[in-house]
This record gives C-alpha cells, structure tokens and sequence, in this order.
C-alpha cells in the first residue's frame, strides 16, 4: 500500500474498535466504512488464514486502498446494502461488524469536495461522486420549508428557518454554488462567538441530506441484525448526537427508534446485549487525532 493510502485517513479509537469485535482468527467479518483501510488492516492482522474480511466504501478515492490479500474482498457499494451484498458472496452469517461513521480526514481535507469551511469548493459532499444530487443542487432546488427541515433535523440549529429563507431568497438573484456563496448568504445569522460551531452544523446538515446518512444507517443496522450470528459483535464509532442516538437505541431496544418490546412476561426483548461501557478517546489520542474529539464507540453482542 502506497504511503498516500496510508495518510488517507488516522484511524479513530483503532486498538479499543477491533477488540470490541472479540476477533476469532477464522471468523467472518465485515468493515462497512473501508476509508483510507486502517481499521481492515488490522482486522486483517489479527485474523487466521482461514478467516476473511468484507470491507465496504462508495467512494471511489478509497479504492487507491485496497489492499492485496486472499482473506479480503472490497464491497463498491453504500453500506445500506449490506444484506444484499452478503447474500451475493453467499455470506449466511457473519462473526463481527465494525463501522466507523462520519467524514474522513480525507475528505475535510479535499478542497475539490465541498465538505470544509477552509476552502472555496464547488458545494458538492457527495460520498460518491458517481450518483446523486449535490448539495448546490439541494440548495437551490428544495423549497423553503424543506431546505428549514434539513438544517433543523440534521443540524439541530434553531435559526433553520432564517437560514432557509436567505437562501431562497439570494438563489432568486444567483444560484448559491460554492462554500464561499453559502457561507457569504448566512453570514449575518450566527452569532460571532458561535459562528463557526454554527456553520459546521450546517455543512453537517447538508451533508446528511445530500448522502441520506440516517436511512443508510438504519438500512445497514437491520441489516447487521439479521446477518450477525450468535454471539457476534457490532462495533461502531458514532461523531454527532443524531448517529448515536440511533446506534444506541438499536443495541439496547433492537430499533432505531429506540421502541422496547417485552415478552409475554412482560420481559425487555432486543437481539443486542451491550458490551461494557461507552468508550471514548483518551487525552493523548485525541490531541495526536483532532478528528477523534467527538468520537464515541459502543459495542454490542448479538443474543
């Protein structure tokens, strides 16, 4: 692997990850969020010659990392299908499943994709750059109580209907088609001292929409239900609030939304028993790995 695939992206919370997956060396595991590879390779390092590796990624800049070995198969696809893909390979269960969500480094720091503050770029945030609407494109063809609805349920950010009503209002004079035009339409709205936390949320919001992040997650954690086997592991590292609180009600209640079902005992159901407790980043890693900060992993065992 070259050393730009090993500069592609630091892997978050690596060691504390792949422990979580509880690895047998013959066992079967898939990466849904392959990235610049760090996390398969060390599931690869720590498995057997009769184990093997499913890693996934849409993005064609991670195919500059695929890595060389019979134990590993590269899955070009959205997570979402993760079931289908797997009954593809004829795949009927599977011993563990690490993801690691959110944006790589990689990709805050392509000034091409539109995904920073730091850089005037095409308002582009396509995870794959081969499908889909562009979030110019969501900016200037969502009316304004959809464009308010994205930046309140994915940014959480209480000016959503302010920020909506610029755009509409300045994509009437000129389509708004880089980070600079965005940035310079809401200027005004964010208080100073919160600005950039502010306008990070927004280009969070955007992003989500743009990818269809929280249904692609919800498609791949069902899918994770049925295809774990007994006793395998789901580890996922989690960066904002909306992601999490998805992944933790899925461990602890068996759904995204958290629903608790009993027996006719009156006993809690779920496929999940959490494993330990939230872990997160210490000190050191997340001064060495800025991109760490947020991060938290939870762990799961399949009943």
């Amino acid at each position: 692997m070259s050393e730009e695939g090993q500069t592609y992206h630091v892997p978050v919370l690596l060691q504390e990850s792949i422990d979580g997956l509880n690895l047998k060396p013959d066992g079967i595991y898939v990466d849904v969020t392959f990235g610049g590879g760090g996390h398969s390779r060390e599931i690869l390092r720590r498995l057997g010659k009769k184990g093997h590796l499913y890693s996934f990624d849409q993005d064609a800049d991670a195919e500059r990392n695929i890595v060389s070995d019979d134990r590993f198969t590269f899955v070009r696809s959205n997570f979402r299908y993760l079931t289908n893909w797997m009954r593809y390979y004829e795949v009927e269960h599977i011993d563990g499943l690490l993801a690691d969500l959110g944006v790589s480094s990689h990709h805050f720091d392509d000034a091409e994709r539109g995904f920073s503050l730091r850089f005037d770029a095409p308002l582009d945030m396509r995870m794959n750059k081969r499908a889909g609407q562009t979030a110019a494109g969501i900016l200037n063809s969502y009316d304004e109580k959809q464009l308010a609805d994205v930046f309140y349920l994915y940014g959480e950010l209480k000016q959503s209907r302010r920020i909506a009503a610029a755009i509409v209002r300045q994509r009437k004079e000129k389509a708004i088609a880089t980070t600079a035009d965005l940035l310079a339409v809401t200027g005004s709205i964010f208080p100073h001292e919160r600005e950039k936390k502010e306008q990070t949320k927004m280009f969070q919001a955007l992003r989500i929409e743009v990818n269809h992040e929280m249904d692609a997650l919800r498609d791949m954690l069902r899918g994770a239900t049925e295809v774990l086997a007994e006793g395998g592991r789901l580890s996922v590292i989690t960066y904002h609030s909306l992601e999490d609180r998805i992944v933790k009600n899925v461990m602890r209640a068996g759904n995204a939304e958290g629903r608790v079902e009993q027996d006719f005992f009156g006993r809690t159901t779920s496929p999940f028993t959490t494993v330990g407790k939230l872990i997160t980043p210490s000190e050191e890693e997340q001064q060495r790995n800025p991109r760490s900060r947020s991060a938290k992993l939870r762990i799961a065992e399949k009943n």
